[in-house]
């Protein structure tokens, strides 16, 4: 009887709260769609893929294009021009949102902390080709920056064909298109900081520094760890389609990491097997990235994903 009562309960509770449920499907439907259905393919990876005899039929090879992956010479050449880009966009890019967002907090005129902010914001709606058209036009031999040098005397440089110089362009790419949209979060967060706080700290004599320093900062930091984890985890899942963009074969010595390989290999070679290893590896270690940090973060702070 009671089971029956706490059936009828939860189809009432149901259909009060329909349209929640029908929200609530549109996510659920698309992480399940083209996240979860498709780690099927992952079978790929441990097997001589053949695409007339599918998924199933095909030879099992167990960890074959793993070990040959790991044992080739280039793979440390990937490994380290990933995790380069990977640790440059934690330590350059990652604190530019939240340093953006103490500034614009720190403004009273309300019409100039508006303009910032739509100014900032803009970037992040360019298609990542249009921001790559964008380096190119100004960093070309012939771009708005040579022009610029050659005035001033300086000789032009290829500086999308020096390796030396790409990392600096991807990041530096990176903050401009992204730094404004990320600061929304850290924005949001400090709107919750108890305005008493800043009140009391006026009252002792802090200035506006030292009430960024020991009351903002403090306030948003679960903020900004959560953020950071989710950033560590993703640190080999560095932008893909900007770097195809602009990485070519003069660069390549600092340009080519795990993502544009897999697609050489997986597209343009059909090596669907090695391909799926690749990519599965990188995935794996970014899991244990994850993990790592999630845990170093549960035992400093009260602050972890899980």
């Amino acid at each position: 009887m009671n089971n029956v009562l706490d059936f009828h309960r939860v189809k009432r509770s149901m259909a009060k709260s329909k349209i929640y449920y029908v929200i609530f499907f549109i996510p659920f439907a698309y992480y399940v769609l083209f996240h979860y259905v498709p780690m099927f393919g992952v079978l790929i990876a441990f097997k001589d893929y053949n695409v007339f005899q599918g998924v199933l039929d095909s030879p099992w090879v167990g960890f074959k294009y793993f070990r040959e992956f790991l044992t080739e010479p280039y793979f440390y050449k990937l490994l380290r021009n990933t995790m380069l880009l990977g640790i440059y966009h934690l330590v350059f890019f990652f604190p530019a949102p939240i340093v953006l967002a103490l500034l614009l907090n720190e403004l009273r005129n309300q019409t100039f902390k508006r303009f910032v902010q739509t100014v900032s914001y803009l970037p992040h709606f360019l298609s990542t080709v249009v921001v790559v058209g964008m380096i190119v036009n100004l960093l070309s031999f012939e771009g708005l920056l040579n022009d610029a040098l050659q005035l001033l005397g300086i000789s032009p440089r290829h500086f999308l064909m020096i390796p030396e110089w790409f990392r600096s362009i991807y990041i530096g790419s990176e903050i401009w298109q992204g730094i404004g949209w990320g600061s929304i979060i850290y924005l949001a967060a400090i709107t919750t900081v108890d305005l008493d706080l800043y009140e009391a700290a006026r009252i002792d004599g802090a200035n506006r520094w030292k009430q960024m320093r020991h009351i903002t900062l403090p306030s948003i930091a679960p903020t900004i760890i959560i953020l950071l984890l989710f950033n560590i985890g993703a640190v080999l899942s560095v932008s893909f389609e900007k770097i195809l963009l602009l990485y070519n074969p003069s660069n390549f010595e600092t340009s080519d990491v795990i993502s544009t390989y897999v697609y050489r290999r997986g597209l343009i070679s059909s090596d669907f097997s090695y391909a799926t290893a690749v990519g599965l590896f990188n995935s794996v270690i970014s899991v244990v990235f994850l993990t790592a940090a999630n845990r170093i973060s549960k035992r400093l702070s009260e602050t972890s994903l899980w």
